[in-house]
């Protein structure tokens, strides 16, 4: 071949495509699919960005109610978790009492750590994230208080120094800000949940909903879905 022969070119490299993962920690259900994008991160030619929001904000701006609310969907649900997170891989047990820890506690001060731990030092922020996943939905165990939040950060390999800084950080205007910030954005796609999955195909939003939309997901950005992949799971116990 000449000069420009086939022979002598290389394979065109794809540009790697932006994932928006928005997601609260009181979901169930986002955990499975955040364990998901971050095995398939690993496998798709992918960016995947963490974007923590508030989800009762969501809820009052998309006029949208938590399955819970509705009994019927509330037991199928509680049946529907445990199935997915045994084929998913996902260590899980519900809390001993999930109306107090989703209606009552809730989020706010989880959801404010990870935004401050986003701005700062993002390197940390998958990892802070399944922690509190499994401080919640493993372990029992609470995610408001300034003690549980620390705990979670230096299980993530946050130093503790960084971690205070951090944690001392939750109730600026910034943080609040930038919270509410990413809320509206995700509003703005079309969300009414969590998780709310943005990804970015040909310079247009493509918006999906929930932990079961991956073989969909997958044929929109050109990619292959190869099942939960077990193999390459994160959440150590």
């Amino acid at each position: 071949p000449g000069r420009w022969g086939s022979s002598n070119m290389a394979a065109p490299v794809q540009a790697r495509k932006t994932v928006e993962f928005f997601y609260d920690v009181l979901s169930p259900y986002t955990w499975l699919a955040f364990e998901v994008m971050c095995r398939y991160q690993q496998k798709w030619n992918i960016d995947l960005k963490l974007r923590p929001f508030f989800l009762a904000g969501i809820m009052k701006g998309a006029d949208n109610r938590p399955p819970a609310m509705v009994p019927a969907k509330g037991q199928y649900m509680t049946k529907d978790v445990l199935m997915l997170t045994d084929m998913y891989k996902v260590p899980f047990n519900w809390p001993s009492n999930p109306t107090e820890v989703m209606f009552v506690k809730g989020s706010v001060n989880a959801g404010r750590f990870l935004t401050t731990v986003d701005m700062n030092c993002d390197q940390y922020l998958e990892e802070l994230t399944r922690q509190l996943f499994l401080r919640i939905y493993y372990r029992d165990e609470d995610i408001t208080e300034p003690a549980s939040l620390l705990s979670a950060a230096m299980k993530a390999g946050i130093p503790e120094d960084l971690a205070k800084q951090l944690l001392s950080t939750i109730k600026d205007q910034t943080v609040k800000d930038r919270l509410r910030e990413t809320t509206q954005t995700a509003l703005d796609y079309g969300a009414f949940g969590s998780p709310t999955i943005v990804a970015h195909v040909d310079g247009k939003p493509k918006m999906f909903f929930g932990s079961d939309r991956f073989e969909l997901m997958a044929h929109m950005l050109g990619e292959k879905w190869h099942g939960p992949l077990p193999e390459l799971a994160k959440a150590k116990i």
